[in-house]
């Protein structure tokens, strides 16, 4: 691909009217995507998002780049179908924590897993925003919705620890709050090869309002967010007097560090192959009220999906030699192997 020309954000935004409600926490995620992309050296024409249903989904409508809207939770199984016959597209997924771990969540590991060239960014509000408040696959035990009006039983789904068990070979969380962390975030995952996961803790202030500034207000971030940097030991609070360190049953435990001393805090690796480690931090919090690792977990090297299908079928036509479609379409119903 031949360089890209200079842009700016007004080259990557559309002509429709930005329509979600005031204060939602979508519209600075939306800012982020936009301010990065002009940064990234890549062309609106050789871009695409796809979404599927929900708040979230709108993305596409919003970027002056290709994009298709799709239908409830597909859209990592379309952006697949892209970035297998595409591969020189750039393809980012929207999805929601209802579209992408509810209905979509099929389409979702399995795109993870094989490493499909995508960044896919999951919008995560524990709640149902576009049909009026229903709970979500993150909505925590006892969540009373219209759907759950005596609170639900359902154990929520950790979207970190769904991603790292499908073996995700790129996996982070940022949030709606800090444009900074959100650009760097989303910055990363775009130069990874293959299948790239963030989720975003992200406020629907009509349904579920203020569902995580236990952990994202600023007052509380400097004890809430527990920021995972690789290479570093991992630690938080006003003066770094808090630490992660692992007990003797590989488990993340929260300690003061004067007890225990920084030789004993967990060292963050995120290039660690094996991902339990990332796993033990995704498991450190039970939910946006107490101390969240936020940062990526994971970022390690793996044979990419597409790459690996066109080099498959490069070496069956060497050995086989040029098929022909087309007679093979107007052939009788019945062939000899």
């Amino acid at each position: 691909m031949t360089d890209a020309p200079a842009t700016s954000r007004k080259d990557w935004q559309s002509d429709q009217e930005v329509r979600w409600c005031p204060g939602c926490g979508d519209y600075s995620i939306l800012t982020a995507v936009q301010l990065l992309m002009p940064e990234l050296g890549v062309r609106p024409e050789s871009t695409v998002f796809v979404s599927g249903i929900g708040c979230a989904a709108r993305f596409p409508y919003y970027m002056n780049t290709y994009g298709m809207h799709a239908i409830h939770g597909r859209a990592p199984a379309i952006a697949t179908g892209l970035a297998m016959a595409r591969p020189d597209l750039d393809i980012w997924v929207v999805t929601g924590d209802g579209d992408g771990l509810s209905i979509g969540g099929n389409h979702l590991i399995h795109a993870l897993r094989r490493n499909i060239n995508l960044t896919i960014l999951l919008f995560n509000n524990q709640i149902y925003g576009l049909t009026k408040g229903q709970y979500s696959p993150t909505s925590e035990v006892g969540k009373v919705t219209k759907s759950t009006p005596f609170g639900s039983l359902d154990t929520p789904f950790n979207p970190i620890s769904v991603a790292l068990g499908a073996e995700a070979t790129f996996v982070a969380r940022t949030h709606d709050m800090d444009r900074k962390h959100m650009t760097e975030t989303f910055r990363r995952a775009h130069a990874h090869r293959g299948s790239a996961f963030v989720e975003i803790f992200q406020n629907c202030n009509v349904f579920n309002d203020g569902a995580f500034e236990g952990i994202t207000s600023k007052e509380n971030r400097p004890n809430r967010l527990i920021p995972v940097e690789h290479g570093k030991p991992i630690r938080f609070g006003p003066d770094g007097e808090k630490g992660v360190t692992l007990d003797n049953q590989g488990r993340a435990r929260i300690v003061d560090v004067a007890d225990v001393g920084e030789e004993a805090l967990v060292v963050h690796d995120e290039t660690r192959d094996d991902p339990s480690l990332a796993f033990s931090l995704s498991r450190l919090s039970r939910g946006p009220f107490e101390p969240t690792p936020i940062g990526v977990f994971r970022a390690v090297e793996r044979l990419e999906y597409a790459e690996e299908v066109s080099r498959q079928l490069a070496g069956a036509q060497e050995q086989r030699g040029p098929g022909d479609l087309g007679a093979l379409l107007r052939s009788g119903a019945t062939w000899e192997v």
